[in-house]
């Protein structure tokens, strides 16, 4: 996919908020690694997907890439040098050809007092200087940012930089990994990196704060004779007793089985919500079995919808 973020979500650069969140969960949905089990190439476009989405979602990070302040990855593109320098084959990914010494011939005339060598900045002749930040954007799953996982993300030189994902991360957090932006210039220490996280969407659940919530769909035997069933949960699946009686918007809770348990915050649960469905094709013997049954049992569940 391109690296324009409006062709890669397969949008008009001026598409409506509405149209590209549709287009995303389009897209999210046809590439999910869910479905699309051991596709390496899948992966890579859910990927690309994802980090569009993350810009283009954002009104500030639109306009700041539509302006050309951002890249397609989320980086500013006022650190120039940086950037620049780190993509050029010719040169050290963190400094110019003429290297960081310019800086401090820059600097000098600012400066005044000179160390030995006559360069700024006293002992060892360079002037000392903080790294800059640097930001990444990184996508994860619903699972990961639930159950936290290691990530990896390639910086701009090419080195890998390994992410621990703490469990309950949301979409939009940052993650700050301190000492592992841009170089030092003169001895100084090395700047931050940022880590903005987005939690792709999931087929089934959908988080409300530590809490999980998902629909689940019951036969109707199932609702009116009870019965115990799988239910899917973030860490796997577990069995439910669905009460007899049962009907489709009883929510039914799985105590802990929300948001793990992280220092003093307690597990979140996770709520299912029944939705009783018919058989595709009801038969004969149900259908007669009905008439007879409303004779004598009729009953009108709109009722409460009378003014």
């Amino acid at each position: 996919m391109s690296d324009d973020l409006y062709k890669t979500l397969g949008v008009e650069k001026g598409a409506s908020a509405d149209n590209i969140r549709k287009a995303y969960r389009a897209l999210a949905k046809k590439y999910h690694p869910d479905l699309n089990p051991g596709d390496k190439d899948a992966e890579e476009t859910f990927k690309k997907i994802q980090s569009a989405n993350a810009i283009l979602s954002d009104a500030e990070k639109r306009k700041q890439y539509d302006a050309g302040e951002i890249d397609a990855q989320g980086n500013e593109r006022q650190h120039g040098y940086y950037r620049e320098y780190a993509s050029d084959a010719g040169s050290h990914p963190y400094q110019s050809d003429a290297g960081f010494a310019d800086f401090g011939d820059a600097f000098s005339d600012l400066f005044g007092a000179r160390g030995r060598g006559g360069r700024p900045g006293g002992e060892g002749g360079q002037f000392r200087m903080r790294g800059g930040d640097v930001r990444y954007t990184l996508g994860v799953s619903f699972e990961e940012a639930v159950l936290g996982a290691k990530k990896r993300v390639e910086m701009p030189d090419g080195k890998s930089l390994d992410i621990a994902i703490p469990p309950g991360q949301r979409d939009g957090q940052m993650l700050r990994l301190r000492g592992k932006g841009m170089p030092g210039h003169g001895g100084g220490p090395a700047g931050d990196a940022l880590i903005e996280v987005h939690v792709a969407p999931h087929l089934t659940f959908h988080r409300d704060g530590n809490d999980i919530r998902c629909e689940l769909s019951v036969a109707l035997h199932e609702a009116v004779l009870g019965a115990k069933i799988p239910v899917p949960t973030v860490g796997g699946g577990v069995s439910m007793t669905i009460p007899a009686g049962s009907n489709s918007g009883d929510t039914l809770r799985l105590r802990g089985k929300g948001v793990p348990a992280s220092g003093a915050r307690p597990a979140g649960d996770q709520f299912v919500t029944l939705r009783v469905v018919l058989p595709e094709k009801p038969d004969d013997s149900l259908r007669d079995f009905m008439e007879g049954w409303a004779k004598d049992h009729a009953y009108d569940p709109r009722k409460v919808m009378e003014g």
